[in-house]
């Protein structure tokens, strides 16, 4: 008898492109159907057919305090009933930005949005607007929204332009991309010789989440920071994933670096459409309407999405929290990566704050070409196995995992008990 998840799917494959309404939820990269979710609560959620699971996808990093956490909830209850847009000035989008400010110090002047890819789309846009230059530098498995300009990858050789990702990018527009390896420094300095004071900017998520999750080399981000301001390029931190995820100051506060912007999102919009970019006063007043660069959005600082962002903020400064959510990270990755060890598969993870990655290949990668090398098969058997035992991971060997605040001893067991008997049976 067909489920009443797969009934869904079948319906919305009539009227939804491929069912889905983003292609990262969809499970071509493991096979068969997507779960349609119906609620959740905490660290736990119910699809429609009325199956449980601890969540570790977190819908994708905003629920850094699990599903409807009662403070969160109770905000944007309130404010509903207020109205749900004016298009117009509230006194909650100015208490946002004075927190973002306070919590993130290269941030003078903050501009809300509604989506991650509106944020960067247009920080590039400012930095353009601001150095009068029109090329910009990516990095090969990072991804920073569907921006025509951003939906690049690497070209046939170093220190190339980069070519298309997707149909309906033009190549034209391509060509002022300039796609390097993450992690690889030589490259870098070898293209910012070659050609450095005509980049305008370099975008980089400073601790990689759409590879899986790679961290930084040692000085990579510091040559990063360096290089650009000798040759007048802006330093962007993509911290849509990592803002106020992987710690209260983002992955900028841990690595010590002071990029010139910053875009954030998923975090800072506690579950509802909610975005920003921020960073220098004199690059940010570039923007209209006190400068040249044309920004704007209907929905921009929509005071419901606002408010959750605040409640989930003022959530996250509770002290110890990062503390304890590392720990909680670690402790869950650490525990499936030694009982899969102890069934002899090669694994290996990393984790920060309450974001990580679990990899089927023995060393940590530091690049996409090194991701690409992990046992996507047997990762691919192993999400189901976990998915049956009510553990849901993220459908893709290229995608980062994140635990909540509200993880706890009982999810971790659970999740360790159902990691033996998958790890028992995985061929």
């Amino acid at each position: 008898m067909t489920s009443f998840n797969d009934q869904l799917f079948d319906r919305a494959q009539l009227c939804i492109p491929g069912g889905v309404n983003s292609p990262v939820r969809a499970f071509r990269a493991v096979g068969g159907a997507p779960r349609f979710l119906e609620r959740g609560a905490g660290p736990r959620v119910w699809d429609v057919d009325g199956r449980e699971y601890i969540d570790y996808v977190c819908s994708w990093g905003p629920l850094l305090h699990g599903h409807a956490h009662p403070a969160v909830i109770e905000a944007v209850r309130e404010v509903a009933g207020k109205g749900l847009s004016f298009g117009a000035p509230t006194a909650l989008e100015i208490e946002l930005a004075e927190l973002v400010c306070r919590l993130m110090p290269s941030i003078e002047q903050v501009r809300l949005t509604s989506s991650g890819t509106e944020a960067t789309m247009s920080a590039i846009r400012l930095a353009r607007g601001f150095t009068g230059r029109s090329k910009i530098v990516k990095f090969d498995g990072c991804y920073h929204g569907h921006g025509d300009a951003l939906l690049v990858k690497a070209g046939s050789g170093a220190l190339t332009f980069g070519q298309p990702d997707s149909s309906g990018v033009p190549a034209e527009l391509a060509a002022h991309t300039i796609v390097l390896n993450y992690n690889d420094i030589p490259q870098l300095e070898a293209l910012f010789a070659q050609a450095g004071d005509t980049i305008a900017a370099v975008i980089v998520e400073p601790v990689a989440g759409n590879m899986n999750m790679v961290l930084p080399q040692p000085e990579f981000l510091t040559r990063l920071r360096q290089l650009t301001e000798a040759h007048g390029a802006l330093l962007i931190f993509d911290e849509v994933m990592t803002g106020f995820r992987v710690a209260l100051g983002g992955a900028q506060s841990i690595y010590g670096i002071c990029p010139d912007l910053t875009t954030l999102g998923k975090v800072i919009g506690g579950g509802m459409p909610l975005a920003a970019f921020g960073g220098r006063r004199d690059v940010m007043q570039y923007l209209a309407p006190l400068g040249p660069v044309y920004q704007a959005g209907t929905l921009s600082g929509n005071p419901v999405a606002v408010t959750a962002g605040l409640a989930n903020l003022k959530l996250a400064m509770e002290p110890g929290l990062y503390e304890r959510l590392g720990e909680m990270t670690r402790a869950v990755t650490e525990g499936i990566v030694r009982i899969g060890q102890e069934h002899g598969f090669a694994l290996s993870t990393c984790s920060l704050g309450g974001m990580f990655g679990i990899y089927f290949r023995e060393a940590l990668p530091t690049n996409l070409g090194e991701v690409l090398t992990s046992n996507k098969e047997r990762f691919k058997h192993f999400f189901h196995g976990m998915l049956d035992a009510g553990v849901y991971l993220a459908p893709s060997a290229f995608e980062a995992g994140f635990v909540s605040s509200v993880h706890g001893t009982t999810e971790l067991e659970q999740t360790l008990d159902a990691a033996r008997t998958v790890f028992r049976h995985l061929d």
